[in-house]
């Protein structure tokens, strides 16, 4: 090709337009060429088809598309739209469970594991049935119906389908009933009814037809009759139901009512029973009581470790009883067998005092007494046997001229005798002796009246005192025990009598009190 001339070149800059190029995208000039001022003879044309732009190079020109080449494919040099091949250059997005398959301007994912016949493969590559009778038109014969199956298909020939009750007829042209009651024994033992398309069980007596199960089931009649059936418990029974009753009763013969039962007669308790409304109490005799563990055996009480004795000295438990005893001499068991009573060894004769000895008999024994008056007394007439074996009575006697002797304001010695149980509990004071007078205790006011003291000597202040008391109007000393005095033990307690009169005694008089404590506190 001639160049043309210069001044005869017509060329137009066009805008850059991208090129696409094997590696790298490019912007180059278009440059529209024309040559309007050429003479005829002499005007050089390019040879650019329609819908490409004439592109002016040096010394030459070339021709490129005005559009691109669009998606998927490229621009070569030689100005052709080349397809890009996708799979090749791992532009695609196909999964790792697909194959990467070029196409023109494009690419296409194939699963790698094909499906077999009747599924189709969907976009993830899992295998889905294929419905047959859908997909395809009418593919069995006429008179059959297409019945789509996992992975194929099935024609099955129309039939006539008969409801629930009814079968085809051996001809398969109509239905007709079936009677079930023929057909095995769908009533067990209970009566069967066919009836059209169904059939209906004749239950026997505690039994109801069920509609719906087509059973015969049981009736509770227990739970239909609450409280009117049974007098006590109701059980439950296939067809039926049981009377029964709580312990204590039995079923009468009426099968519903309960009697009490006389439990003893079955002698459940070891010495008594009563019968009491639906069960028995067991009662023990004096002496016993009931068991905590059963209820029914008496157990013997040990009233001498629970003190329900009444033993005055000592208890022996027995079986249901108990029996006392005393000392083994002194004492005798009285008609209470409880009490233990004092033997009298005077009254009885069986001491071993003298002639010349007095006995006296203490709690638990006796004591043989012999009482002497002291010097310038001498001993008073005794009236009875009795008063002279407890009381001796020394009267003063002076000889003549004896000054001292007619100056002592004693003018009585009194010796007598008494026997004390041991006072245990001594938080009240014990009366012991009554010592009395022939003085009045509220005399009338005259003057210069008599009174009289009374004063205990010796060491036995302590133990015993000795109060006033007014008795008949006439005054009375009463000797007192204050503290305790444990026995057996003797002593003598020295008490003084004095009448005063204006200050002076006038006369003194000794009671000299020969005390016997026991032992024991009775």
């Amino acid at each position: 090709m001639s160049e043309p001339p210069e001044q005869a070149l017509r060329c137009q800059w066009q805008k850059n337009v991208p090129f696409n190029g094997k590696k790298k995208k490019k912007f180059i000039f278009l440059v529209k060429c024309t040559t309007p001022f050429l003479k005829p003879s002499k005007q050089t044309y390019h040879n650019c088809i329609f819908g490409q732009v004439c592109i002016n190079t040096e010394g030459s020109f070339r021709c490129q598309r005005e559009t691109s080449c669009g998606t998927g494919y490229e621009l070569t040099d030689d100005n052709i739209c080349r397809d890009i091949d996708e799979c090749d250059l791992g532009t695609h997005n196909c999964g790792p469970d697909f194959i990467c398959i070029n196409t023109e301007g494009s690419f296409r994912c194939r699963p790698k594991d094909k499906c077999g016949d009747g599924y189709i493969q969907d976009a993830i590559g899992s295998c889905i049935d294929i419905n047959e009778c859908v997909v395809h038109h009418n593919p069995c014969l006429p008179g059959q119906t297409c019945i789509n199956t996992v992975g194929s298909y099935t024609c099955r020939s129309n039939t006539i389908t008969c409801g629930r009750g009814y079968h085809l007829t051996e001809d398969g042209s109509r239905c007709e009933d079936v009677d079930e009651c023929r057909r095995g024994n769908v009533c067990g033992v209970h009566g069967c009814v066919n009836l059209l398309g169904s059939y209906r069980c004749e239950c026997k007596a505690g039994f109801n037809f069920n509609s719906i199960t087509k059973l015969c089931e049981d009736i509770n009649e227990c739970m239909h009759y609450p409280g009117r059936l049974c007098a006590h418990k109701c059980e439950n029974m296939e067809g039926s139901y049981k009377c029964s009753c709580t312990s204590g009763f039995k079923l009468g013969y009426d099968g519903r009512s309960c009697e009490d039962v006389n439990e003893c007669e079955a002698k459940p308790c070891s010495q008594e029973c009563a019968n009491v409304y639906g069960s028995y109490q067991c009662y023990c005799r004096r002496g016993y009581q009931l068991s905590d563990i059963d209820g029914n055996t008496c157990e013997d009480i040990d009233e001498c470790a629970t003190g329900g004795h009444g033993c005055s000295y000592h208890c022996f438990n027995t079986p249901g009883s108990f029996n006392c005893t005393c000392p083994p001499s002194g004492y005798t068991l009285a008609n209470d067998w409880q009490t233990c009573q004092d033997i009298d060894e005077c009254a009885a004769g069986t001491h071993t005092c003298s002639v010349s000895q007095s006995c006296f008999n203490v709690l638990g024994g006796y004591r043989c007494l012999a009482f002497e008056c002291p010097p310038n007394f001498r001993q008073a007439a005794t009236g009875s046997r009795a008063d002279a074996s407890a009381t001796v009575r020394c009267i003063k006697s002076c000889q003549p001229h004896d000054v001292n002797c007619a100056h002592n304001p004693v003018n009585l010695v009194t010796h007598t005798a008494i026997s004390l149980p041991t006072f245990r509990d001594c938080t009240e004071p014990e009366e012991v002796v009554l010592l009395r007078t022939t003085v009045p205790a509220d005399p009338a006011p005259l003057l210069n009246a008599t009174d009289v003291f009374f004063v205990i000597l010796g060491t036995n202040s302590q133990i015993f005192d000795v109060v006033r008391r007014s008795d008949d109007g006439m005054i009375m000393g009463v000797v007192r025990q204050v503290k305790p005095i444990y026995g057996p033990t003797d002593l003598v307690l020295e008490v003084s009598m004095n009448y005063v009169k204006s200050g002076i005694i006038l006369q003194r008089n000794v009671i000299m009190v020969h005390v016997f404590i026991s032992e024991f506190s009775f």
